[in-house]
């Protein structure tokens, strides 16, 4: 497999396109149940289709990139990306993932997004699994479905590169004090190092339609949050450091301003950026960018922030 620091695209895979759709990829008619028992009993669908059924039920939407490089650092064995290819090729003939893929003016997306399938919930819940899993989950829009990918994706990078990687949560869950309004950002990192500890919040932001109000809304709920928050809200012993994560760096500069115009930038802590492709950097510690007003010029510029606490 291409190692992240050498992929050389300039655009984020995870990035919107102008007209772009979901297409359908998976396995249509008929499996039962008493199908797919037969194949585990004869050996065809093992403990390493079962962990990977795992994966896809605690991170919803997965590329095949994604699932193999998680299956390595939980210490699966899988020896290539083509033989897990093959294994997520038989639980799509069983109806046990399903497929999409996305297509557009530009032409077929590069990469597969696998999901949850009725036959994967059965499948879970015999092992008293919890899967709250709905078939509605996989009607979702390209737009939620590329920000949780690419939420995901910064939660392996930081598995993956940070030496002071603690846990994650793929989805977190955040109550806006005064709002009362509950909601969910695209996950979180807990780092740790000499006794310190620092939960990071990812917020994805992607260029859909109607993007600056969807983000003054989700930005007036993290302020309300961070900006009166006290130990133990949201259950967070300290309060988390808000990372948002854009498409690119125009984008991070235009979601900039979309904040400072809409005032709705925290005023009890600072706010990184950082893009889908700086996750590819063989280092995550220069990663993050803070947007730093000049006094004299009253002018905003971009400083990369060396983040320590990540060596």
């Amino acid at each position: 497999m291409v190692e992240d620091e050498e992929i050389k695209t300039t655009v984020s895979p995870f990035a919107i396109r102008e007209g772009e759709i979901k297409t359908f990829d998976g396995k249509d008619g008929y499996v039962s149940i008493n199908q797919i028992i037969h194949k585990i009993n004869l050996g065809h669908i093992t403990d390493v289709h079962f962990k990977i059924l795992d994966l896809i039920n605690e991170f919803e939407f997965l590329t095949s990139r994604q699932i193999y490089q998680l299956l390595v650092h939980k210490g699966v064995e899988i020896k290539s990306q083509d033989k897990l290819n093959t294994k997520l090729e038989q639980l799509i003939k069983t109806k046990i993932l399903t497929r999409y893929y996305f297509t557009s003016e530009e032409g077929k997306g590069i990469y597969r997004v696998y999901c949850m399938e009725k036959m994967g919930k059965y499948l879970l819940n015999s092992k008293e699994v919890e899967c709250k899993w709905q078939p509605t989950d996989n009607t979702k829009p390209v737009s939620m479905i590329k920000k949780r990918l690419a939420g995901n994706q910064v939660i392996i990078a930081y598995m993956r590169k940070s030496k002071n990687f603690d846990s994650y949560k793929v989805r977190t869950a955040i109550t806006a004090k005064m709002n009362g309004k509950s909601f969910k950002g695209h996950g979180e990192v807990k780092i740790a190092k000499g006794g310190k500890a620092l939960s990071l919040i990812f917020e994805c932001i992607r260029r859909e339609d109607d993007w600056e109000n969807k983000l003054t809304e989700r930005m007036n709920l993290y302020k309300d949050f961070l900006d009166n928050f006290v130990q133990f809200d949201s259950g967070y012993q300290t309060r988390p450091q808000l990372i948002l994560v854009c498409e690119d760096e125009k984008h991070m500069v235009e979601t900039f301003k979309q904040m400072v115009k809409k005032d709705v930038c925290p005023t009890g802590s600072k706010v990184y950026f950082t893009t889908d492709l700086k996750q590819n950097s063989e280092s995550l510690d220069k990663s993050l960018t803070e947007f730093v007003k000049n006094e004299d010029t009253g002018k905003f510029s971009a400083v990369n922030v060396e983040f320590k606490i990540l060596e």
